[in-house]
């Protein structure tokens, strides 16, 4: 996915960028990047890969040569990031967060209307913020530029551009991610995680309203325009993007995945469905909140039978191989031999996508000695690769275990019936469940329902994007 963090300042604020946009490295893999504005020395920038490296580690240096009082930087899990334009509207720095699925269309529509050339990536692709900023470009200010660019948009692009006057900001155009605003007696900054500026000294101001635009100086944020009615917030922003201190539209990560086990509890209570188990635990670390709340919910002793070991690895997609991955990922599940040999336990995950790793986890647990394995996913069964913000990055829906799952039981007949298949009192949704316990050698498996999801959630549920398991917009 990504995020990306900036700061204006009466002082110096390069600090406040780097470890601003450090506090957003759980949101991508793949680079990090950073721009700065000093009137006297004009624009630095910087990008690093950040696949191999923290992000921490790759900018150390770069701290000592740059000197602004204004910055932007971003964590990204796609493109080169952030980019310096110079256009009609002059000067300026762009970085984007989203995805855009008519990028082709528009590109060849710039050229149709006499755009001359991009820089194409190694796969031929144009670079979705410098996409961003010929459609910008196109208008006579950044507000109405960004405005344009967000409804051509088919996705989602939340904006933030580094301009010599300050900052402009813009949440996408549903609000599928947060921008929040911050500020402190110095100046202001703007953010996806509010944890990230807490932690720098800034309080936070407001968060901006879907599709809103406004200009940030150190004085505080000019709106440029107003918010749109509609919202459809990212649900996996609670159950496992965000931050566990972070808060969106008020709602707090940690507490809402608290609420989230505990309402799995309580159904699988009221199914009678409740396993007889020594221990409940969370696959580390987004499961380990879920299953907090489910432990003390059902009465069962919540319990750490393995850690992951994470100083020298801190991600487990990492490196790029997969097959190197795969085995960084068992190197660095650490088994607590007490807590497994003969137990019977329950593992509550933030989600199940494709299912390789949990089935890796699930085989090391029976090595370990489990004499049985419950599984309880904490969102229902993704049935959608998103089109929004690359949660699940599937080249076919196919790669997703329960459409897998559900092709090998009624084949193309079967993909006409995914809502009761995501019903887990239907008989085809008690036929998905066993079929993926038989693959995956689970004794019992449970999907968080839709209502469940939306009642951990708190908000009205019209502003809550679940496409990826409903396929409804």
């Amino acid at each position: 996915m990504g995020g990306f963090f900036g700061a204006i300042s009466r002082r110096d604020c390069v600090a406040d960028v780097f470890f601003g946009v450090d506090y957003h490295s759980h949101l991508g893999t793949r680079r990090g990047g950073m721009a700065v504005y000093s009137p006297e020395t004009g624009f630095q920038r910087q990008i690093h890969s950040i696949e191999n490296t923290p992000f921490r580690t790759k900018f150390e240096s770069d701290l000592r040569k740059f000197r602004g009082t204004s910055g932007i930087g971003c964590i990204s899990d796609t493109d080169p990031q952030p980019l310096l334009v110079r256009s009609h509207l002059g000067l300026y720095a762009v970085s984007t967060v989203g995805r855009i699925n008519n990028a082709e269309e528009l590109a060849e529509s710039y050229f149709s209307s006499g755009g001359r050339q991009f820089m194409a990536m190694s796969s031929g692709a144009v670079n979705a913020s410098e996409l961003t900023a010929a459609l910008i470009n196109e208008a006579p200010t950044f507000a109405e530029g960004i405005r344009r660019a967000q409804e051509q948009i088919d996705g989602s692009s939340s904006i933030l551009l580094l301009t010599p006057d300050g900052l402009i900001a813009a949440r996408d155009r549903l609000g599928r991610l947060p921008v929040l605003i911050g500020c402190n007696d110095f100046g202001c900054c703007v953010s996806f995680e509010s944890f990230a500026y807490q932690k720098l000294g800034y309080r936070t101001v407001r968060e901006l309203g879907p599709g809103e635009i406004v200009r940030i100086t150190p004085d505080g944020a000019e709106q440029l325009r107003a918010p749109g009615d509609a919202m459809r917030i990212c649900a996996f922003l609670w159950t496992y993007y965000g931050y566990p201190n972070s808060y969106y539209e008020g709602v707090n990560v940690e507490v809402m995945r608290y609420r989230n086990g505990e309402i799995m509890a309580r159904t699988d209570a009221a199914r009678d469905a409740l396993p007889d188990v020594d221990f409940v635990a969370g696959v580390p670390d987004s499961g380990i909140p879920h299953a907090i709340g489910y432990a003390n919910r059902s009465g069962k002793p919540f319990a750490r039978p393995f850690v992951k070991y994470t100083p020298t690895w801190p991600r487990s997609f990492m490196p790029e191989n997969q097959e190197m991955r795969n085995q960084v990922a068992k190197m660095k599940q650490i088994p607590v031999p007490e807590l497994i040999e003969g137990r019977k336990l329950l593992f509550v995950d933030d989600s199940i996508v494709r299912g390789t790793q949990l089935r890796e986890t699930v085989e090391f647990l029976y090595h370990s000695g489990a004499e049985e394995v419950h599984i309880r996913s904490a969102c229902p069964p993704v049935m959608y690769g998103c089109k929004y913000l690359n949660f699940s990055r599937s080249n076919s829906d196919m790669e997703l275990l329960a459409r897998r799952t559900i092709q090998l039981l009624e084949g193309d007949e079967g993909q006409g019936h995914l809502d009761e298949y995501a019903d887990a009192s239907a008989e085809r949704g008690k036929c998905l469940l066993k079929s993926i316990c038989e693959q995956l050698g689970f004794q019992s498996l449970g999907f968080q329902s839709i209502d469940g999801l939306l009642e951990a959630i708190g908000l009205d549920r019209d502003k809550i994007c679940t496409y990826c398991w409903t396929g409804k917009e």
